[in-house]
């Protein structure tokens, strides 16, 4: 049965607020890789999720192999006017590979806050539940952007506005036109914790 979140629309939006925009570029990769096998359109997520205020920070944080067939990717985030904070995949003894940012997303939320009125999170982690109900705490709206089908339902219920991009895919995903776009049922909900790939998507300009 495919997962169903309500979308929520409990905030306000005018164009004086300040916002910055975090991107937790695994988690979406991947959540758009194993729902639609697609890729993702950051730069319209991006657009979407700023509604026409002020964009003061927006930051992808994207994972490096030593192969470093990312750097298309990064070059057409930056293109975009979308900053990329950088680490390597770290590979451990017996072949377990590790690539998340929850806990930079996190810090760095927290040390921006002061110079925002609105913080975006674009990911799903039910992981950031924590930071959510402490921007919340500071007087900061808090609005989250995911798919829906890999998104922690209690992370939807703390924010104060949830955009499902699942409910308009042309706009957020960019399908492979040679195989046909059906839904995928993830293996594994917790989609930050399988960076087996690098996560490269492709961006409309």
């Amino acid at each position: 049965m495919k997962k169903q979140i309500k979308q929520i629309k409990n905030s306000i939006k005018h164009p004086d607020q300040r916002v910055g925009v975090f991107i937790d570029v695994q988690n979406m990769y991947y959540s758009a890789k194993n729902l639609y096998n697609s890729k993702v359109n950051f730069g319209n997520i991006v657009k979407e999720v700023v509604s026409g205020r002020k964009l003061i920070r927006a930051i992808a944080y994207v994972v490096r192999t030593e192969e470093k067939q990312e750097q298309p990717f990064f070059d057409a985030l930056y293109n975009l006017g979308i900053e990329t904070k950088e680490r390597p995949l770290q590979i451990f003894y017996g072949g377990d590979k590790k690539a998340d940012w929850d806990v930079g997303i996190t810090v760095d939320a927290i040390r921006l806050s002061p110079s925002l009125d609105t913080i975006i999170l674009v990911s799903g982690d039910g992981d950031y539940i924590p930071l959510v109900e402490y921007l919340k705490n500071q007087g900061k709206q808090v609005e989250v952007a995911a798919f829906g089908g890999t998104t922690s339902s209690k992370l939807v219920e703390v924010v104060d506005d949830f955009i499902d991009l699942g409910l308009e895919k042309g706009k957020f995903l960019i399908q492979d036109f040679r195989r046909k776009l059906l839904p995928r049922v993830p293996l594994n909900k917790n989609i930050s914790r399988k960076p087996d790939v690098p996560a490269i998507a492709v961006i409309n300009k």
